[in-house]
């Protein structure tokens, strides 16, 4: 599974024999009104089979950049897809049960044989029971590192202690790109896991998965 890191949580999972995108951006050129830095190359030219959203904020709900007309979940429940079976399972983006920053959807789904997650901005300080048990074996962990309006770095790094991946994606974090959130740094002192700072934006799962598990941390694009 090829993995394509667009900036914040944007994600290009390309499979044998399909692609899946997730939560694209589109023009934030309002974020400049309100003293936010954001220089993230546009998404442009980008094909997929389906396209996850997992809240209706604008730099994560940008569905009209993704061409050849995917199919488009934005909810939670169980659903029928081009890739098969994805769920969505209900959380917050925020520590007050939604009533700051509204609802966030955590996405699973299997990917050429693996089992992904992806956190969305995830806010709780962590998953209740039934949300860790609709999340299932997860081989790859795509999460939230920057703090800020999402988890904390000392409770993201034990949510994934909890769900225990064998691969942790970083995102949502801040980079020479944009001019808000927290470095990564934290999450990883927090984690204390082997961690792989990429060169690049891009990685091959299968790549990285072995006996111990590793953080990925993608260079912007």
């Amino acid at each position: 599974m090829h993995v394509r890191w667009y900036g914040q949580s944007a994600f290009l999972l390309s499979g044998e024999g399909h692609k899946v995108f997730i939560d694209p951006f589109g023009d934030v050129s309002g974020l400049r009104n309100r003293g936010i830095d954001w220089r993230y190359p546009p998404i442009e030219g980008v094909e997929a089979d389906l396209l996850l959203v997992t809240h209706d904020h604008g730099d994560h709900n940008a569905t009209d950049v993704i061409g050849a007309n995917p199919a488009i979940i934005r909810a939670a429940g169980t659903h029928d897809s081009p890739i098969g079976q994805v769920v969505g399972i209900a959380s917050e983006h925020d520590s007050v049960a939604g009533t700051d920053r509204g609802a966030n959807v955590i996405f699973r789904f299997e990917l050429d044989g693996l089992h992904v997650a992806h956190l969305g901005d995830f806010g709780q300080p962590a998953l209740r029971p039934e949300q860790r048990a609709a999340l299932g074996t997860v081989d790859v962990l795509f999460v939230p590192a920057g703090g800020g309006p999402t988890i904390s770095a000392t409770d993201a790094a034990q949510l994934v202690r909890d769900v225990a991946p064998g691969l942790i994606v970083s995102m949502h974090f801040r980079t020479a790109l944009i001019g808000f959130l927290d470095a990564p740094d934290a999450f990883l002192e927090a984690l204390g896991m082997k961690v792989d700072r990429l060169p690049g934006n891009e990685l091959v799962a299968e790549e990285l998965l072995g006996p111990e598990p590793v953080v990925a941390v993608p260079s912007p694009p």
